[in-house]
């Protein structure tokens, strides 16, 4: 997969997060957000895993991870986009798999601005749709998504399996 790239977007004004692209240098800061993610969708703290799995979709390129810091340069939130391809449309797909902002980051601007760069990178990198899943539990987050034009799919179910060995 060849890296895709995000024009730099920087907003430091007052109260407002920064946005950009995570590097190696991030693995860390980002692996405890994503661990604090994962337990937000009832999974089990497991620090190893996250560490592990952060690493390698960013060493081997198979994700982009954008990421919010305050003035501080401390991490705020994060969201994963995963660049795939809608064969019905015959166009690359951006699926913005997830996103997470610190609790006490929250209804302070942070995942507006994640949002808004990440489709600022979908739309720098030619992919012709962003998709995105949330629990049906997540209020807030529909709330945010559909205040900046996400649309809910009327249209499809989404049926998950898990394959036998």
């Amino acid at each position: 997969m060849s890296p895709l790239s995000l024009k730099p977007f920087f907003s430091y004004a007052m109260n407002r997060p920064s946005t950009r692209v995570a590097t190696s240098k991030d693995i860390e800061a980002v692996a405890i957000l994503f661990d604090a993610y994962r337990q937000f969708y009832a999974q089990d703290a497991d620090p190893q895993l996250a560490t592990t799995f952060i690493h390698d979709r960013i060493e081997k390129n198979e994700s982009v991870i954008l990421v919010a810091e305050n003035e501080s340069f401390e991490l705020l939130g994060f969201c994963q986009l995963y660049p795939t391809f809608c064969s019905v449309i015959a166009a690359p797909v951006c699926t913005l798999y997830d996103l997470y902002v610190q609790p006490e980051a929250r209804k302070s601007g942070v995942g507006e601005a994640l949002l808004r760069t990440a489709e600022r990178y979908a739309t720098q990198n030619g992919f012709a749709r962003m998709d995105l899943a949330t629990a049906k539990t997540n209020s807030p987050a529909q709330s945010l998504y559909e205040s900046l034009g996400w649309e809910r799919d009327e249209d499809f179910y989404t049926y998950s399996k898990q394959p036998k060995g």
